[in-house]
C-alpha cells in the first residue's frame, strides 16, 4: 500500500504494528493463490478499530470474501510470526445474508459488518456490506429483536441454573465457567433489547456491568429481562400448547 504512515493517527492503521504486516502478507498470498476467487479481504475486530496498542501479541481477524461459496482458501487459524491469525472465508451472498439477519448473537457479530478495514476491495464491496446491515436495522421490526433476545435469555437462564447446581456440588471451576456463559448471554439480551452491539464478549460484559457479577446479581438481571420480554408481548414461560405453536 503506497504512502503508508510509520504510525497511525487515532483510528488509523499503525503500519509498525506486526499484526498489520502479517495481515498484509496474508492478503498478498491469498490474492496470488486465488486471483479469480477473491472479491475482498479485510480485517475486523480490535485491529480494525485502530485504537488498541496490540503490541504484536494480539489477534488478526482476517475476512476473505469470495465471489462464490466454497472457493478461495479454507477457514483456518494459525500463529504466524507470533501473531494469531483467524481466517474467516465466506461467499459474498452468504455474508450479506448473515449481515441482514438478526440472531441471538447479533450484539457480538454486528461489529464485523460495521467496522472493517479493507486490505483489498477494488469494487467497494465492504462499504455496501455496512450499508446493507445498517439498512436492515432500520427496517427490522421490534419483534425480530425481542424474539432473538428471548432465545438468548433461555440460553442464559439454563447456564445460570447449571452454575447454581454445580456450585452446590462444589464443582467450583465448572460453576464459574457456566456463570461466565450466563453473564455473556445476559449481556447479549441487553444488547438485543437496546439494539446495542459490542466489539467482543469482554466488551459486552464490561459495558453491561456484568463482568464481575456474582450468581445472585446475574439472577436478578435475568429476572428483570424476563419481565421486559413479557412486557414486549410474550412471557418467557408458557404452556405445552404454546411450545408446540412455536
Amino acid at each position: 500500500m503506497p504512502g503508508r504512515p510509520p504510525g497511525g493517527a487515532p483510528n488509523e492503521p499503525r503500519w509498525d504494528d506486526p499484526r498489520w504486516r502479517v495481515a498484509e502478507r496474508a492478503t498478498e498470498a491469498i490474492r496470488r493463490r486465488f486471483p479469480a476467487d477473491v472479491l475482498a479481504v479485510a480485517v475486523h475486530g480490535p485491529l480494525a478499530h485502530g485504537d488498541d496498542d496490540g503490541g504484536g501479541d494480539g489477534e488478526v481477524n482476517l475476512l476473505v470474501v469470495t465471489y462464490r461459496p466454497g472457493t478461495g482458501p479454507g477457514p483456518a487459524t494459525r500463529r504466524v510470526d507470533g501473531v494469531l491469525v483467524d481466517l474467516t472465508v465466506s461467499g459474498a451472498d452468504d455474508y450479506l445474508r448473515q449481515a441482514r439477519t438478526v440472531t441471538p448473537l447479533w450484539p457480538l457479530t454486528a461489529d464485523r459488518y460495521v467496522t472493517t478495514r479493507a486490505l483489498y476491495d477494488p469494487s467497494g464491496w465492504l462499504p455496501g456490506l455496512r450499508d446493507q446491515h445498517l439498512a436492515q436495522l432500520v427496517r427490522a421490526r421490534p419483534t425480530e429483536f425481542s424474539t432473538a433476545a428471548r432465545r438468548a435469555w433461555y440460553r442464559g437462564c439454563a447456564a445460570h441454573a447449571r452454575a447454581g447446581r454445580l456450585a452446590q456440588w462444589y464443582e467450583t471451576d465448572q460453576a464459574l465457567l457456566m456463570l461466565g456463559e450466563a453473564r455473556l448471554a445476559a449481556a447479549t439480551v441487553t444488547g438485543l433489547l437496546t439494539r446495542t452491539y459490542y466489539r467482543d464478549p469482554g466488551d459486552a460484559v464490561r459495558r453491561t456491568r456484568l463482568a464481575g457479577a456474582d450468581m445472585t446479581e446475574v439472577g436478578r438481571v435475568l429476572a428483570g429481562q424476563a419481565d421486559e420480554l413479557a412486557a414486549r408481548g410474550r412471557p418467557v414461560d408458557g404452556s405445552v400448547e404454546e411450545l408446540l405453536d412455536g
